[in-house]
């Protein structure tokens, strides 16, 4: 069974790469975007020319993961919600060994609303997402969008759920986090930080 390369013009620079390289020789732009912070602070137009080229990549090949897992991260940073969820799944097929995307679309799951305005069902497929990621590699900023969604939802609407939103921070901090994550993490949901986190 062969293993095809998928190839793409570097964002950066232009110069042909595959996308299993995880930065340009030429320019040491990084290729895949795997995770939010790489897309953080990133400029527009700097995104602009990723989405350019994963765009022309995912054409050829739609069903390629880290291609997808790129390009939803793009679309993340973006607010475009949906567009990202629907790159995450395909993403999240049969891929078992990046929590950081289960994370994502987690995120995006939440669309830019607090959680106390979504759905039960909303609810519970952003907490799959984080179980998951949480399986995959335990992270401290998990469980803090966990914690997060157990205040804003459950607590405030007088719902039980174990563990308790406390419970599960006090897990978030066994693992560790830095406040940097948890600003960046509120500045993908796109609603303000709460004053107990």
């Amino acid at each position: 069974m062969s293993i095809e390369v998928i190839k793409l013009n570097c964002p950066g620079c232009g110069a042909p790469v595959s996308i299993s390289q995880k930065e340009c020789e030429y320019c040491h732009s990084p290729i895949n975007i795997s995770t939010f912070n790489s897309v953080a602070d990133m400029s527009l137009s700097l995104m602009n020319k990723y989405a350019g080229s994963y765009k022309k990549t995912l054409d050829a090949h739609p069903d390629d993961k880290d291609v997808n897992a790129s390009m939803g991260m793009i679309y993340l940073k973006l607010k475009l919600f949906d567009k990202a969820l629907a790159c995450f799944e395909i993403a999240m097929q049969d891929n078992f060994d990046n929590g950081d995307i289960f994370f994502a679309a987690a995120i995006a799951t939440l669309k830019g609303k607090i959680p106390f305005l979504h759905t039960k069902d909303d609810i519970e497929k952003c907490e799959q997402y984080i179980n998951a990621a949480n399986m995959i590699t335990p992270k401290g900023i998990y469980y803090v969008l966990l914690s997060y969604i157990k205040y804003d939802y459950y607590e405030r609407k007088y719902f039980d759920t174990v563990p308790n939103y406390l419970e599960t921070l006090s897990q978030a901090k066994e693992y560790g986090y830095s406040d940097m994550d948890v600003n960046s993490l509120f500045g993908m949901l796109g609603v303000a930080r709460p004053n107990w986190l």
